[in-house]
């Protein structure tokens, strides 16, 4: 673009940018209320540290937990939680700012719903604990974009590269995995209907928690649960558990490795796709196509980008997860989309998501000719 049109196609920019307008348009009664509303924007994302640290001393301290037998003074969760009083004050006021908590008649501290969440939904709160290694891999932020910082969450999510875990470890990953699959699991089912299925096979399902809702909302489906070996050894019991050791079989393996076993007519790939590069994630579609016969079912659902309208989480919060993991990349449906094509399925659906923070879906199917 020329010079000049690019200085004449600016210019709301440097207008908006100039402290004198800001003046004038602070003042002026049609614009000062955009005016405030855009500096709160722009200061909530100034303190947006602060607040996910109140949040992560609120889990760790576990004062969600202490509130749900009642509302409790400062001086109370104070002395269980070895926190001086005025600073537990602190702590909490901030998080009745956040909305995570209420002052009750006479100071003492309650839940909010929202603070409740934090107790209730599955895995939540596990995963606030595990982002103290993700904020330590963002406290260059610059270093981190240009590619400086090795992460630790590269060494947290070891399957992710394809090699061995130790029991320890595989433990760790496999329960955080566990129990923030349940609300993928539920908006999945929610967004597919699985009623043709005959057989689903569950690549990369870990300890069992999608194949074992899907047992759960379909009662004649026979299940294949395949992953590494450190991993998909604890669905055994999972399975045993829901009663679906008769129709559920766990193989153990990595789809880097060769060809996935045949017999099923759907496969499911749940938060598989982000964890890996394009071309591993092109030769993992392909060694689906080759499993399937003609007319089988491919579904994958993870959390995804909003592609040319981004959104907050699928273009930050995991965008830049996987990118501190080093091996995949969040992406848009419609990248998947075409991943999905270029393996030989023809996309079928592709559901508007019940909560896009949870996941996403897309439903693919083999040609039958």
């Amino acid at each position: 673009m020329p010079k000049r049109r690019r200085r004449v196609a600016g210019w709301p920019a440097r207008l908006v940018a100039s402290r004198g307008f800001q003046r004038w348009a602070a003042r002026f009664p049609l614009t000062r209320g955009l005016v405030r509303r855009e500096g709160e924007a722009l200061f909530d994302l100034l303190a947006g540290f602060c607040h996910s640290q109140v949040l992560m001393a609120l889990v760790q301290l576990e004062i969600p937990e202490k509130l749900m037998q009642g509302a409790q003074s400062a001086a109370a969760l104070a002395r269980v939680s070895d926190v001086p009083e005025d600073r537990m004050v602190i702590l909490l006021r901030a998080g009745v700012s956040l909305g995570l908590l209420k002052i009750r008649r006479g100071g003492a501290f309650a839940l909010t719903t929202r603070g409740a969440a934090l107790v209730g939904v599955p895995g939540l709160a596990q995963m606030i604990r595990h982002h103290d290694v993700f904020y330590r891999d963002l406290a260059d932020p610059v270093a981190f974009f240009r590619g400086d910082v090795e992460t630790e969450l590269a060494g947290f999510w070891p399957y992710v590269f394809g090699g061995d875990m130790a029991p320890e470890v595989a433990q760790t990953y496999s329960d955080l995995m566990a129990e923030s699959q349940v609300l993928v699991a539920e908006d999945t089912l929610d967004s597919v209907n699985l009623s043709g299925a005959r057989h689903l096979m569950d690549v990369g399902g870990g300890t069992g928690v999608f194949a074992g809702s899907v047992g759960k909302a379909y009662p004649g489906v026979e299940l294949t649960l395949f992953d590494l070996p450190q991993v998909a050894d604890a669905a055994h019991a999972r399975f045993a558990q829901l009663g679906l050791s008769e129709r559920a079989q766990v193989v153990s393996g990595s789809f880097r490795d060769g060809a996935l076993p045949k017999g099923a007519d759907a496969i499911s790939l749940v938060r598989v796709l982000y964890d890996h590069a394009d071309d591993t994630v092109a030769d993992l579609l392909a060694t689906c196509f080759a499993a399937l016969p003609p007319g089988g079912m491919l579904l994958i659902s993870e959390p995804m980008t909003g592609g040319a309208r981004p959104e907050r989480a699928g273009d930050v919060y995991f965008a830049l997860y996987t990118l501190a993991m080093r091996t995949g990349r969040a992406r848009s449906i419609e990248e998947i989309s075409d991943l999905v094509s270029a393996a030989g399925f023809n996309v079928t659906q592709t559901p508007k998501p019940r909560r896009v923070y949870v996941t996403r879906c897309l439903v693919a199917q083999k040609p039958t000719v």
